[in-house]
């Protein structure tokens, strides 16, 4: 893997020291790191998938809608970030790789790096209880 830039060196240490789970993509959408509180969201630790191509963790999680059909990727915040470099908001269900479901909230924003270089994006993200 390449040298990353020190802005998304710097978002994933900031992730990592979170709480909250936080999900961190490059410029074309394959995913860098996510952290230990995503991990008990997805059902799977980072280490074990490592980096994904956005084809690939857009559906390998299956976001669904309230009535269980599969979200396209373009459908997600954190897709939505990438193509437009604005922030996304979104809530819709996650069903994990053990067979859990969740509905969560995303707030997707992207990384710019000076002078206006388009980094990546990183979604923030928490359960909630109803959609």
């Amino acid at each position: 893997m390449p040298a990353q830039p020190l802005e998304l060196i710097l978002a994933r240490q900031f992730g990592d020291s979170l709480s909250m789970p936080c999900f961190l993509v490059d410029p074309d959408g394959n995913l860098l790191f996510y952290n230990e509180a995503a991990e008990s969201i997805f059902g799977l630790r980072f280490g074990e998938t490592g980096g994904m191509r956005v084809e690939e963790w857009s559906t390998v999680f299956k976001p669904t809608d309230g009535d269980g059909n599969l979200l396209v990727p373009e459908d997600l915040p954190l897709v939505q970030t990438i193509s437009t470099k604005s922030p996304a908001y979104g809530s819709f269900y996650i069903d994990n790789l053990k067979g859990d479901r969740f509905q969560i909230t995303v707030t997707s924003f992207p990384i710019m790096g000076r002078p206006d270089r388009f980094l990546g994006a990183m979604a923030m993200f928490w359960k909630t209880e109803e959609l």
